[in-house]
């Protein structure tokens, strides 16, 4: 497949339960979204839950990394080195980015 026509959407958060529902996984929170949208369903692989799926003649893989967020860059890199995917073809979905520090 092109690889101009594939993209991979990562959504950073923490995996475990006691971060559910608050800002720090809103990438989590857009991510789950977008895959019930496209009614894709996530399996555990590398690094990440894994969601694949088509949108407008594109494949869409959807990641939520399954490392704490401050290691999410291990699972970025993983993915697109796996998918072949270049990075202009990466979205990174986090709440924190524009904080001062």
């Amino acid at each position: 497949m092109e690889n101009s026509r594939k993209f991979i959407i990562f959504g950073l958060g923490n995996a475990e339960d006691k971060y559910t529902g608050t800002r720090h996984n809103i990438g989590f929170e857009v991510v789950n979204a977008v895959a019930k949208k496209l009614g894709v369903t996530f399996r555990s692989d590398r690094h990440a839950y894994i969601a694949e799926g088509r949108y407008k003649g594109r494949t869409l893989i959807l990641a939520l990394p399954t490392t704490y967020m401050n290691l999410s860059g291990k699972a970025v890199r993983y993915w697109m080195e796996h998918e072949n995917v270049p990075s202009e073809n990466i979205l990174v979905i986090c709440d924190d980015i524009d904080l001062p520090a």
